[in-house]
């Protein structure tokens, strides 16, 4: 074997470095960063059970970045990556909103549950504008656009 040969550890490690530097690189790894965070907080909380929204937003945002990382969703067409991202990304969004200011609102003399709840607020926010971009890029593919209903012209 020659030294130019490159392991596939070594590209791996490239695509990671490569498309970690895009914007939904950036935001998956955000995303990922986020849940796990959630997931120690709401772990050291009096109530565990909040960690279930963590763990699955978690596992989905790892599963769409390995595929989008690995050029994965070329090869598996079968499925429409846009709708299933903005899908998880909507449901996320809700979800980690709604858990999240029950924990904030209800969390009084658990520090641990607040705090989680206070990233889950921002892991919502960020799960809403990762849809909204989704949105704008499905919207921009299908190429809808306003047409005039004028007779006349």
């Amino acid at each position: 074997m020659t030294d130019t040969d490159a392991s596939p550890a070594a590209s791996c490690v490239e695509k990671l470095k490569t498309y970690v530097r895009t914007r939904k690189g950036t935001i998956l790894a955000v995303e990922i960063l986020l849940s796990l965070i959630i997931i120690i907080c709401y772990a050291a909380s009096l109530y565990g059970g909040y960690t279930a929204v963590a763990i699955c937003e978690m596992t989905f945002a790892i599963i769409v970045f390995v595929f989008l990382m690995m050029d994965l969703n070329k090869h598996f067409q079968l499925i429409s990556w846009l709708w299933s991202d903005l899908f998880r990304t909507v449901t996320g969004s809700l979800l980690y909103i709604i858990t999240s200011l029950i924990c904030v609102i209800g969390g009084a003399g658990d520090g641990a549950r607040i705090a989680g709840g206070v990233f889950g607020l921002c892991a919502g926010i960020l799960f809403g504008y990762d849809a909204y971009m989704v949105f704008l890029e499905i919207k921009n593919i299908t190429g809808h656009t306003a047409t005039s209903t004028d007779d006349r012209v």
